[in-house]
C-alpha cells in the first residue's frame, strides 16, 4: 500500500508516519520547501516538496499512491489572516480532493477536529454528524474546518474514486512534537515553574499516538462517506497541572484565573507575544473553548474502527519525558 501524507511536518503528521511505517506501508511526505523537516529526513521515506495551493505539486506527489492522507492546515487559535487560512484549509482541501481524481487515488482520509462539529448544550453528548455548517460554529479555524469537511462529504460518490473517510480529533497533546503547540508550551512552562497562575475550565485531550492509530484504523476499516470522533480524556486545567506536578514535583500555581477575565485580556495578551515574538499560552479562543461542552463521544470509533485511548497520566509523563529530551524542560534539582 502505497500513501501520502500531507501536513507531515506537523505533530500528528509526524506521528502518523511512523504509524505508517511500523506496519510496513509505503509512505511519502508532502511539506513545504521551507520547513526543517531534519526529524523526516531520518525515516525511510519518500520526501515530496509542494504547497496545498498549487494543485500541480499535488498531483506529482499523488501519483501512483493508493491512500491520500490530508492534514495540511493552519491550526491557529489566535488571530490570523482570514483569506489566508480559507485559502489553506479550505481551498487546499479541495485542490486535495480534486488531485485525488485525477490521480485515481483510492482513498482520502481528512483529519478534520471536533471544533467542525456544532456544540451541544452543556453535558450533552456529542456524537458525529453529517451536517456541518461555518455558522453553526464559532472561531475562524473552526469554521474552516466545517466548511472543507462540509464540502468532502458534499463530494462523497461510491462510483467515482477516492473513498472519502473524515475523522475528528479532539485537543491534540503527546511526545514527538518537533513544533511547540500552544498547549505543549503549557507543560513546559509549567514543569519549568514559569507559570503563577492557572486557568478555570477543561477540554477533551488526547493523545497523539492515538489519534493516528485511529487514522490509520479509519483507513483500513472506515467506511465511505463516514465520520468518526477521536477524542480523549475530559480533563480540566487544575487537573492537568496537578498531574504534572505529580511526574515533575514541580509545585502547581495555586492561585486562579477567571476565565471571564482570561477572555477579555486574551486580545491584548496575544498582541504582546507578537511583540514579544513568544507563543501564546492562551488566546482568546483558546479560554473561549475551555468553557465549551466538551463530552464528545468515541463509540462508534471503538465499535467500527477498534479505537481505543490510553490514560491522561501516560499521555503526560511520556509528554514530559519527551520534552526533558529535546532539553526544553530542565532537570527538576
Amino acid at each position: 500500500m502505497k500513501c501520502v501524507v500531507t501536513g507531515a511536518s506537523g505533530h500528528i503528521g509526524n506521528v502518523l508516519i511512523r504509524k505508517l511505517l511500523e506496519k510496513n506501508y509505503e509512505v511519502k511526505a508532502f511539506v513545504l520547501e521551507s520547513e526543517n523537516i531534519d526529524y523526516l529526513k531520518e525515516l525511510p521515506i519518500e520526501i515530496c516538496y509542494g504547497d496545498v495551493r498549487d494543485l500541480e505539486s499535488l498531483k506529482q506527489a499523488f501519483n501512483g499512491s493508493d491512500v491520500v492522507f490530508h492534514l495540511a492546515g493552519i491550526i491557529d487559535i489566535g488571530t490570523v489572516n482570514k483569506k489566508f487560512i480559507y485559502s489553506i484549509n479550505v481551498d487546499g482541501t479541495k485542490n486535495v480532493l480534486k488531485a485525488c481524481k485525477e490521480e485515481r487515488v483510492k482513498k482520502l482520509v481528512y483529519t478534520s477536529s471536533v471544533h467542525a462539529i456544532p456544540e451541544k448544550p452543556k453535558d450533552e453528548i456529542i456524537e458525529e454528524t453529517y451536517e456541518f455548517s461555518e455558522d453553526k460554529v464559532k472561531g475562524l479555524y473552526a469554521k474552516t474546518k466545517a466548511t472543507a469537511t462540509k464540502y468532502l462529504l458534499e463530494n462523497v460518490s461510491k462510483d467515482n474514486l477516492p473513498e472519502i473517510i473524515i475523522v475528528h480529533p479532539s485537543g491534540v497533546i503527546g511526545p514527538f512534537e518537533y513544533i511547540t503547540s500552544n498547549l505543549g508550551q503549557l507543560i513546559i512552562d509549567c514543569a519549568n515553574k514559569k507559570i503563577g497562575a492557572y486557568l478555570e475550565g477543561g477540554y477533551n485531550f488526547v493523545d497523539v499516538r492515538d489519534v493516528a492509530n485511529g487514522i490509520v484504523l479509519a483507513m483500513e476499516k472506515g467506511k465511505n462517506g463516514e465520520c468518526y470522533i477521536l477524542a480523549g480524556n475530559k480533563v480540566s486545567v487544575k487537573e492537568l497541572m496537578k498531574e504534572i506536578e505529580k511526574i515533575t514535583n514541580v509545585k502547581m500555581p495555586s492561585f486562579k484565573i477567571a476565565r471571564w477575565f482570561a477572555y477579555v485580556t486574551g486580545f491584548l495578551s496575544e498582541i504582546y507575544y507578537k511583540i514579544v515574538k513568544q507563543k501564546p499560552l492562551f488566546t482568546s479562543y483558546a479560554v473561549y473553548t475551555l468553557g465549551t461542552n466538551c463530552n464528545f463521544s468515541i463509540e462508534k470509533a471503538k465499535t467500527e474502527l477498534g479505537y481505543n485511548i490510553r490514560p491522561i497520566e501516560q499521555t503526560l509523563k511520556d509528554t514530559v519525558e519527551w520534552f526533558k529530551k529535546q532539553r526544553k524542560i530542565k532537570e527538576n534539582k
